[in-house]
């Protein structure tokens, strides 16, 4: 029978390797990367053609198909001109560690088998913790993202609050958030099957005054239910930060969950400017941050921090006879699959560990407060211009603005004919029912040369 060449290390496998790595270390040093842009399916597959064959199209191959079409059918998210959504900048060192922590094959959800790889991620979770003020015995582990966070915080939640009072096992649970929180809190409630009941605050930021009138608001039946309310430190559209410290108040006399969802935000804990726009985020019970977004790491790295980290151990440990050994004496460690939903998970949060020890954090608030600079340049020129105006004032890194007399259809027009001729990717959005332009800074290589080529674009 013919040997399976699969997992021997032969001269083909070597020149691959020589050829990942020479694309590796062109990309990272290429600061300013073609923006692609997608194709549809089917001119994909016309080009590329079927690339899944049982003998396999060979290594060499399908590397020239991904660098040759592929790659150029995607936008990369940390272009300097690329404002949109909210990209993202990871560090060449991070980069390049990721790559180390894929090559090292470090299965992160048991101390037994990661030791070193999830003391790696403490380090950098420690950091993250500072941050928020919350108390030394706080604590929190690393996620896919966002999404995954705000997950498995509302998991936790909802258990504590079954473990209250045995009234709850079997009640549908409910919580409050705000109609400016991210599009996952509603989403993930699905996922538990929980009720949401939003606050309409305009689309600006809620009060503890607000949260109370809806708690207020709220029959009886629905009081007993309230299991949670998630406050946004910074949110997606428009940068804005809840009235943290008196929500916090709110929550902590209702005896509800309060959590708060940073995953954009929360880079902008380590920034000296911004921070007491964050003041009350220490009475959180958890606390929702992606590194990959403002904090300079590859996808996919979020996190989740608890203030009492017992209340997720007892929501998500998993038990099974094959896992027993992982929990015993002789195995004993912080094992991370106990704190959100995955069991199995890479140590994602190794290149961010990495690049904070390579680089200081010095330098990582010194890049966040870069962002934050940027915006207000921004908004400082489109003041300065006849054919745009500022919509509201920048808040974090975003800003939002209109041309004027345009109407929905130029804004989308506008989008793609700068995205397809690969100058920047900057999309609209929606703000009080209006469509109008948005910026979002990350990058701290976005020069205010690219902000006014963006809005001379705009005339």
């Amino acid at each position: 029978m013919e040997q399976n060449k699969m997992h021997t290390i032969d001269m083909d496998l070597v020149e691959m390797t020589l050829d990942v790595m020479k694309y590796t270390i062109d990309r990272i040093s290429n600061v300013t990367p073609e923006l692609g842009s997608p194709k549809k399916e089917d001119e994909l597959l016309r080009i590329v053609g079927e690339t899944i064959t049982p003998n396999g199209i060979g290594g060499e191959n399908a590397f020239k198909l991904f660098k040759d079409v592929l790659v150029k059918a995607c936008v990369p998210i940390d272009h300097p001109r690329h404002l949109a959504f909210v990209p993202a900048a990871p560090t060449r060192a991070a980069i390049m560690f990721d790559l180390v922590t894929s090559a090292s094959s470090i299965h992160g959800a048991y101390w037994m088998e990661g030791a070193g790889g999830i003391f790696c991620e403490n380090q950098a979770m420690k950091w993250l913790v500072s941050l928020t003020g919350l108390p030394d015995t706080a604590f929190g582990v690393f996620t896919s993202g966002g999404t995954a966070a705000n997950l498995s915080a509302m998991v936790a939640a909802r258990e504590e609050w079954r473990r209250r009072s045995s009234d709850n096992v079997s009640v549908r649970g409910l919580l409050l958030t705000s109609d400016g929180a991210h599009s996952s809190v509603q989403a993930m409630a699905k996922v538990i099957d929980a009720d949401v009941v939003m606050i309409d605050n305009h689309d600006e930021r809620i009060t503890g005054a607000e949260l109370r009138r809806a708690i207020d608001e709220l029959e009886e039946k629905d009081r007993k239910r309230l299991f949670a309310v998630v406050a946004t430190g910074g949110t997606t559209n428009a940068g804005i930060i809840d009235e943290l410290d008196s929500i916090a108040d709110v929550c902590e006399k209702e005896n509800v969950w309060f959590h708060v969802d940073c995953a954009y935000g929360g880079g902008a804990l380590a920034a000296n400017s911004v921070r007491h726009l964050f003041n009350g985020i220490e009475k959180a019970d958890s606390i929702t941050i992606d590194p990959h977004k403002w904090l300079f790491s590859p996808y996919d790295c979020g996190a989740v921090i608890y203030k009492n980290l017992e209340h997720a151990k007892n929501a998500h440990s998993q038990k099974g006879a094959y896992l027993e050994i992982f929990k015993d004496e002789g195995a004993q460690g912080f094992n991370p699959a106990d704190y959100q939903i995955q069991l199995t998970r890479r140590v994602r949060g190794m290149p961010l560990w990495f690049s904070l020890a390579m680089h200081g954090t010095d330098k990582y608030k010194q890049a966040i407060e870069r962002g934050i600079e940027l915006a207000k340049i921004a908004e400082q020129k489109i003041k300065d211009s006849d054919h745009v105006e500022v919509v509201r004032p920048s808040s974090l890194s975003v800003v939002l603005f209109r041309r004027k007399d345009w109407t929905p259809d130029q804004y989308k027009d506008w989008t793609y004919k700068n995205h397809n001729s690969g100058f920047a990717l900057v999309t609209p959005t929606k703000w009080k029912k209006e469509t109008i332009a948005r910026f979002c800074f990350i990058n701290p290589d976005t020069t205010e040369d690219d902000i006014d080529k963006i809005l001379e674009s705009m005339k």
